[in-house]
């Protein structure tokens, strides 16, 4: 029933069972996202450690540009979660057209610049001659079609907040298969596929998404979704256009302040050599695979917060998002034991570059320490956004990120010497702070009161 999707409003009945429909299909999804993140870098690897770094170093700058979807992806899950739990579909239609229109114009914008600006952004972030004469397509490639890459998050937003956690799933199983049946018939030229190196990456993602996209815009415009958009909605709304731009702010501004400090410490690392540059980028990766389904739970927290303040039940919200970040921290505390015991051998399976290794396991070792007390972090954050509540992450992120992690990486990192392991303990650091301040005010309960 739980992948099925059959049952879409869950403002009502035992809290347990809500979390269970909507987190799995959540996490499901999730873990693809992360299958293919692992997967990408482990054939990226095999071509060179220059080419890892570009991808590395690539990504720190396009989590940026993802920003902006990320932060309407936010914006749309709270207020079409907030509008089913009203019971008012047709508003919850409009409120989706209103925002891909958003999403359309920023993609076209930064899809321009990216293309003609690709090797500005790779020497900007400390990549060398080489890896710029290597990497650039690569990069152009990703920023030429981001559109398809900002859709596909946008559009499971709204999925997600109309509870069709299952078509949210399914969008994303189909673009992410896609893209790990095509990495490496594209990276080393299988078959009748040409051979285009780490270009190739860029090129199995932009198809492999595109086509997601098309099946989301399918069922969308002519599936079973709770959400059926019809000629009738094909509409500006500028109320809902401006309201949706405001909310949307604060998840812009959280991730642009999460994802810059990670261009931030991307550069630090990169005083370190490609080495240090490819086993921070292994380890992230592998971070991501067990974060990303832990996501899966928080996002399920933003359903179940936008649908239950919509039909006036503020305190089975709150109860929601404690049980959810309770676990999400039993499982991250599961593979935090993992990561610690095993990280050289799981580091090894992406590189045998001893430097690499080393950096790899020292990241994933450190950074680990505070996953337990990041559970709780991504969760509530999550339940804020959810609740149309965006500022109140935004300011948290810019006290840890910037006013915290970044001083803290370069002071231990480089000012006392202690290399790329400063900025992994500077990582943990500030994670581990942002969860307390996420506790403290959560706890004060004023996002109970957001109008959206």
């Amino acid at each position: 029933m739980a992948i099925r999707g059959e049952e879409k409003n869950f403002t009502s009945g035992s809290i347990n069972r809500a979390i269970f429909l909507l987190s799995v299909p959540m996490i499901l999804e999730m873990v693809m996202e992360a299958l293919f993140a692992v997967v990408d870098v482990f054939f990226v690897s095999r071509v060179s450690v220059n080419a890892v770094a570009t991808v590395g170093l690539t990504e720190s700058v396009i989590t940026v540009v993802y920003a902006i979807a990320i932060g309407l992806s936010m914006a749309t899950t709270a207020m079409v979660a907030r509008r089913i739990g009203e019971g008012k579909k047709d508003a919850a239609a409009v409120a989706a057209v209103q925002a891909m229109v958003i999403t359309f114009s920023f993609s076209l914008i930064i899809s321009v610049a990216g293309f003609f600006y690709a090797e500005k952004i790779l020497y900007l972030m400390g990549g060398d001659d080489d890896l710029v004469a290597e990497g650039a397509s690569y990069t152009r490639i990703i920023f030429a079609g981001n559109f398809v890459i900002m859709f596909l998050f946008l559009l499971n937003a709204v999925f997600r907040g109309a509870g069709d956690a299952s078509i949210a799933m399914r969008a994303l199983w189909i673009a992410n298969g896609l893209n790990i049946v095509l990495d490496p018939c594209l990276i080393f030229g299988w078959g009748p596929f040409p051979e285009l190196g780490v270009a190739g990456a860029a090129v199995a993602t932009n198809i492999g998404r595109g086509i997601g996209v098309i099946f989301q815009l399918f069922v969308l415009f002519g599936g079973n979704s709770i959400i059926q958009i019809g000629r009738k909605h094909l509409r500006i709304a500028w109320s809902v256009v401006k309201r949706l731009f405001e909310v949307s702010l604060g998840g812009m501004g959280q991730y642009v302040i999460a994802s810059s400090s990670w261009i931030f410490l991307m550069r630090i690392m990169s005083e370190f050599g490609e080495q240090a540059v490819a086993g921070y980028t292994i380890s992230i990766r592998m971070l991501i695979f067990t974060i990303l389904p832990a996501w899966g739970m928080a996002n399920a927290a933003a359903t179940l917060v936008g649908q239950n303040l919509g039909a006036s039940e503020p305190d089975r919200a709150e109860l929601s998002v404690w049980r959810s970040a309770f676990y999400t921290m039993l499982f991250l505390l599961f593979v935090s034991i993992i990561y610690i015991v095993w990280a050289p051998d799981l580091v090894r399976i992406f590189h045998e570059g001893p430097l690499v290794v080393k950096y790899g396991t020292a990241s994933l070792r450190i950074i680990c320490l505070g996953y337990i007390f990041f559970a709780y972090g991504m969760v509530i954050s999550q339940a804020f956004n959810g609740a149309g509540d965006t500022r109140t992450p935004t300011v948290m992120n810019f006290i840890c990120f910037w006013a915290i992690q970044i001083p803290l990486a370069y002071w231990i990192g480089i000012t006392q010497g202690l290399g790329p392991n400063g900025v992994f303990w500077a990582v943990a650091i500030s994670e581990t702070i942002l969860a307390g301040l996420c506790i403290y005010l959560f706890r004060k309960g004023r996002w109970k009161k957001i109008a959206i």
